[in-house]
């Protein structure tokens, strides 16, 4: 049964990650609602450019800070969302260590700011807490198939022990947290060199190179565009009562690797490119896709735009990105639903 909303008021918001590729856009969403919102980044994988039309914002503030060390905020604090770590491979890879202390160090200091304002928490977790699932399609009580030392356990097994400090405060009456496992997410913002899916054989194909597939392309992956997510995130946030269960946020339209690289190429018909096939990375999932029923339920949500209407959107997005043309989103953008951009020529 679906709770109802507690928000009667503007509220005073901490988003952690809040320059990345989501955070960003939940920031926008949020400012356009009317609350006041501090985004807290480090600038590891966010990028100014992403908040810089946000910098003159009345209700906007920008603190540079690694949430690895305590974070003091001198203002009241109604709602705290940590999207604060890297979430491709590559970069989390890139410093492990530091990885597993964002996601357990840095998610305890939030927490401990949450429960010194009495703010609820929002936990942006992850689809990789499964694992390279033996469960199709995934559902929140789905324990997982994870490898625990492998070279990606710094992600998988650090957003695993984020979810428990999370629903032990929970338990314990001490944080109101909330705890959402985002699927594979793309559009604007998406950073050309992350080492995502969509990112890499976006911008391989706009610049004519070969399409990387890793293993033989058969393996699947689920594609939520990121206005979707962000009004997922929000409604997670804002239910009464608080479900006290981890909620699935992600698109449950499948598609193998194969469909999507031609997909891009059907779509940036003047590229060369080529379909090229590299050994399948360590511990890389077979199968991926969420079981939506529990937002269905709890939060009547759902996405909204398919694969064919953000995709577009993205590849042009990246285009203008590539040739050097700023381009930004208005504050609403996640509030509504993406429609198909006009590709350059």
């Amino acid at each position: 049964m679906r709770g109802k909303s507690r928000i009667n008021n503007n509220k005073s918001i901490v988003v952690a990650g809040g320059a990345g590729f989501v955070g960003s856009h939940l920031c926008e969403a949020l400012l356009f609602r009317g609350h006041r919102v501090v985004c807290v980044d480090n600038f590891l994988t966010g990028a100014m450019i992403n908040v810089e039309p946000l910098e003159n914002h009345p209700n906007f503030r920008l603190i540079e800070h690694d949430i690895c060390d305590l974070l003091e905020i001198t203002e009241p604090v109604d709602f705290v969302y940590n999207l604060a770590c890297a979430a491709s491979p590559p970069r989390y890879q890139a410093d492990p260590v530091h990885t597993m202390m964002t996601n357990v160090a840095g998610t305890k200091n939030l927490l401990q700011l949450a429960e010194h304002y009495g703010a609820s928490f929002l936990q942006a977790s992850t689809s990789e807490v499964y694992g390279d699932p033996e469960e199709h399609p995934q559902r929140e009580d789905y324990w997982g198939h994870v490898n625990c030392t492998g070279p990606r356990a710094c992600y998988d097994e650090g957003k695993r022990a984020a979810e428990a400090l999370c629903f032990d405060l929970y338990r314990s009456g001490q944080v109101d947290a909330r705890v959402a496992r985002i699927f594979n997410t793309y559009g604007p913002r998406m950073q050309p060199e992350d080492g995502r899916i969509i990112s890499n054989l976006v911008v391989q194909a706009l610049r004519g190179l070969p399409l990387t597939i890793y293993g033989n392309g058969e393996q699947t992956r689920s594609f939520c565009y990121v206005s979707d997510l962000v009004r997922g995130l929000i409604a997670l946030m804002e239910v009464n009562p608080n479900p006290g269960v981890p909620v699935n946020l992600g698109n449950p339209h499948e598609f193998t690797i194969n469909e999507l690289a031609e997909m891009v190429l059907a779509l940036i018909p003047a590229s060369s490119s080529k379909l090229v096939y590299e050994p399948l990375p360590t511990d890389d999932p077979q199968r991926r896709k969420p079981d939506i029923s529990r937002a269905e339920e709890l939060l009547d949500w759902r996405p909204s735009v398919p694969l064919a209407e953000g995709l577009p959107q993205t590849i042009a997005w990246f285009a203008a990105t590539l040739t050097g043309v700023t381009t930004t989103m208005p504050a609403h953008a996640a509030e509504a639903p993406a429609r198909p951009a006009q590709l350059p020529l």
